[in-house]
Parts: structure tokens; C-alpha cells; sequence
């Protein structure tokens, strides 16, 4: 028989420690977990993605208790909850809210990665399950945009499904198998029902395991992207520019938590539907399928990604052509790939080159919608700047930053507008710019000159 567990605790948390190491995890991952003393602003993000998180599960299980999934109940089942079940209103106001504040925390998350290079060496990991965080939290949002069954639901999850039947060759069959019938219906709302609530939601709490898991293992980026574990440490080998999670900053994130929550509940109950950004005023009617919207548009997290898929029309596949020929000559001629990579990489540019205007561009702006996201996947080695921060890159370096921000913001108030010739433009020109930040960034990255960085963290005390 083995023998019994010696733990450090005892009565009942003794009893459960013997049995399960609550302690211990908790030592590893709160009061023994030594994150950077020079966290900032950006770094309440993180914990308010985990807060909404938590908000649109709970919100969500007391949702599903009285929605209908049927195409003939589901709109009157949430004008139900609005009107009849005591409290219904706050909590979908809640959910709604809290899918958006979701997306807005995430992105500002992510943008703190950019900056401070967390996506870099030795964090490989934790920013692609990171980005895959946020493609499952797209697939999630989308879900769930259509079960309100309204006229903007409708029309626009028949719109993004339809873009599948480009693909070539496998399309037409692969949205039938996604609506699970030839136009959005019944069939569609119950698997997408199935899949909002329970499928993607799991795979998701896996990914934010993971990420946290990946995080702790390698230890917390910081503003000056210093590695803290190869500083100065204590006796206790404690790293001197690290304090302990808790209580540090589980009480500093309270100051980020108690902030968002006066924004959070501000919204609910003075602009839940945000001048119809957060709640289309289209969605307050029931779907119709015989009477198509004049103007449809996704929700405004996926705008940008909207406005560069609207973007890729046959004669911008002409653009993408040339531009890719132009690249593989440039580095056939002038790159310094080693070895038959320099005949490779020209020869796979020309081959798109062809393909581009071979293939229907509608195919293309798939590629384009779904590759900005992807691409995100290869940061980690798509940068090669000597230094992680910001802080320590050339002064245009920033720039860059700014244009690329600008420009992501433009193309999203483009994907809300009716398209025209000139936003049509605009967002061919963000497109490109969106595209050329990532794909030339192993090239600018690595130019200019470089600040220093420190040996310690900069840290004032206040």
C-alpha cells in the first residue's frame, strides 16, 4: 500500500492537498508566480479577456434556458426573453455587450503583444494559442450572431456560408454540409446552435489553458521585453525585477476591473445597442428569406477582415499578380536565399501569379479574409528586429506601428458602409498595406537603428 502524501498544510486544506495539489498550484501559478514589476496599462487586458469570458458563459447558460432553436420559435423565443422573463432584458443586453467588449479587449490584448513583442522567442507557444484563441472566438461570434434569427443575422450568415462554395472543386458540397441544407434554415440554426454552445466554448476553455499554461511556463513578457529568469535574483533564486501574481497584481487588476465595469454597465443600460453597432437595428426584425437587405454587413469586429474580403475583385487580382511577379524578380535577382530556395520561392510567386487570374477572384477574397488572419500565426518568425519592445526600435519603426493601426480602423469603417468605387479603393489600398506590414516585415524589421536594451527592467515606483 503507498504511503500517504506529506504536505505542508493541514485540517481540511491538508485533507485535499494529500489528495489534490491545491496548494501547490496555487503557489506555482499565484503567490510563487513572479511577473515583471513594470507591468503597465496594457497588461489589464489579459485579465479582463478571462472576465468577459466568464460573464458570457454565465450570461449565456441563463440565455439557453429559454431559448427555442427552431427557425419558427427562435426570434419570438428572445423577444420573450426581452419582454417576459424577469430580468431576461439585462442578461441578453449583457451578452450582446459582452460578445463585443470581448473582441474589443482582445484586440487590445493582441495589440500589446505587437508592441512589446510578446509573440517572440521564448513565446512562440503562447501567441499561437493565442491567435488560435481569437479564430475560435470569431467562429463562436459568428455562431451566435444567428441565432437571434433576425433579418441581419439571417441575411449575413447566408452571405459568410456562401462564400465557401468558391473554394474549388469541394465548394458548393462543403456549404451544403455547413447550412446542412441549400439556403440558411432550420437545419442551419440547430447546428449552429450545437456548435455555439457547446463545441466551440470547450475547444475554446481548452486554448485559454493552454495559453495560460504555455504562459507560465515561459514567464511574462514585460514593456522592455527583459527576460526577469536571466537578471539578478535573491537567495531564494527569486528573480529581483519580478513580484509575486498574488497579491500584486490580482489587486492591480482590480483597478482595470472595477474601470471596465463602469464602462461594461454603462453600455447595458444606457447603449446596449451602440448606434446599431453592437445590435444591427435590422436584427429587430424576424428573418425573412424572401426580402434581402440593402445593404448587408457583418457585425463590427469583423469589419476590417469584411472590408478586405469586399476588397479582392477581378481587376485587384491584376494588382496581386504583378505584385507578385515583381517579388519573385526582386528576389531571384537581388535575394540571398540559400541554395535552390532562391529558385523555389520566385517560382511558387509566379505559380500564384497565374492562379490569380485563373481562379474566380470571389475565391481569392476568401483567401485574402481568412490568410490576414493566419498570417498572425507566423509573427513570431516574420519579425527579425534585434530587440523585442517597441521602446527600442527607430523612431519610423513606430511609425509603421501607427499606420497599421490607422489603416486596420479605416478598413473597419469601410466594412460598414455600402460599397462604392472610392471606399472600393480605400479598401484595396488598406489591404495591401495590411499586407505588406506582415509579408515585408522581415525586411524592415531588422532595419534601422536600434536602441539598447537594458539589463534590468525600468521600473519607477508609484
Amino acid at each position: 500500500m503507498a504511503g500517504e502524501k506529506t504536505v505542508e498544510t493541514t485540517g481540511l486544506l491538508g485533507w485535499i492537498d494529500r489528495r489534490f495539489p491545491l496548494t501547490s498550484m496555487y503557489k506555482e501559478h499565484m503567490s510563487e508566480y513572479y511577473a515583471p514589476k513594470n507591468f503597465n496599462f496594457w497588461y489589464f487586458f489579459g485579465s479582463l479577456a478571462l472576465l468577459v469570458l466568464v460573464i458570457q458563459i454565465v450570461t449565456g447558460i441563463f440565455l439557453v434556458m429559454n431559448y427555442k432553436p427552431d427557425a419558427k420559435l427562435a426570434f419570438e423565443s428572445v423577444e420573450y426573453i426581452m419582454r417576459e422573463v424577469p430580468g431576461g432584458w439585462i442578461i441578453r443586453y449583457m451578452h450582446s455587450t459582452g460578445a463585443s467588449m470581448f473582441f474589443v479587449v482582445v484586440y487590445l490584448h493582441m495589440l500589446r503583444g505587437l508592441f512589446y513583442g510578446s509573440y517572440r522567442k521564448p513565446r512562440e507557444l503562447v501567441w499561437i494559442f493565442g491567435v488560435a484563441i481569437f479564430l475560435c472566438l470569431m467562429a463562436e461570434a459568428f455562431m451566435g450572431y444567428l441565432l437571434p434569427w433576425g433579418q441581419m443575422s439571417y441575411w449575413g450568415a447566408q452571405v459568410i456560408v456562401n462564400l465557401f462554395s468558391a473554394i474549388p472543386f469541394i465548394g458548393p458540397d462543403l456549404a451544403i454540409f455547413i447550412r446542412g441544407d441549400y439556403v440558411v434554415s432550420d437545419a442551419t440554426l440547430n447546428r449552429f446552435f450545437a456548435l455555439h454552445v457547446i463545441a466551440v466554448p470547450l475547444v475554446l476553455l481548452g486554448l485559454v489553458v493552454a495559453h495560460l499554461i504555455a504562459l507560465h511556463e515561459v514567464g511574462s513578457n514585460n514593456p522592455d521585453g527583459v527576460e526577469i529568469k536571466k537578471g539578478p535574483k535573491d537567495a531564494q533564486g527569486r528573480p529581483l525585477d519580478g513580484i509575486p501574481f498574488h497579491p500584486y497584481y490580482t489587486v492591480h487588476d482590480i483597478l482595470g476591473v472595477a474601470g471596465f465595469l463602469i464602462v461594461f454597465a454603462a453600455i447595458v443600460f444606457f447603449a446596449p445597442e451602440m448606434g446599431g453597432y453592437f445590435l444591427e437595428f435590422n436584427n429587430f426584425s424576424p428573418a425573412d428569406a424572401l426580402k434581402t437587405p440593402p445593404h448587408i454587413a457583418p457585425v463590427w469586429y469583423f469589419t476590417p477582415f469584411y472590408s478586405m474580403l469586399r476588397a479582392t475583385t477581378a481587376d485587384f487580382t491584376w494588382v496581386l499578380a504583378g505584385a507578385s511577379v515583381l517579388g519573385a524578380l526582386v528576389l531571384f535577382v537581388k535575394g540571398k536565399l540559400p541554395g535552390i530556395w532562391r529558385l523555389v520561392v520566385p517560382a511558387v510567386l509566379i505559380a500564384v501569379a497565374v492562379l490569380l487570374r485563373v481562379i474566380d477572384a470571389k475565391f481569392w477574397g476568401v483567401v485574402a479574409m481568412g490568410g490576414t488572419v493566419v498570417i498572425l500565426f507566423f509573427l513570431p518568425w516574420l519579425d527579425k528586429s534585434p530587440v523585442k519592445s517597441i521602446r527600442y526600435r527607430p523612431t519610423w519603426h513606430k511609425v509603421l506601428y501607427a499606420i497599421f493601426i490607422i489603416n486596420f480602423l479605416i478598413l473597419g469603417y469601410l466594412g460598414t458602409q455600402a460599397p462604392n468605387d472610392l471606399f472600393n479603393l480605400l479598401s484595396q489600398i488598406g489591404t495591401v498595406i495590411y499586407l505588406a506590414f506582415f509579408l515585408l516585415m522581415p525586411v524592415w524589421s531588422r532595419m534601422g537603428t536600434f536602441k539598447p536594451e537594458p539589463d534590468r527592467v525600468t521600473f519607477r515606483p508609484h
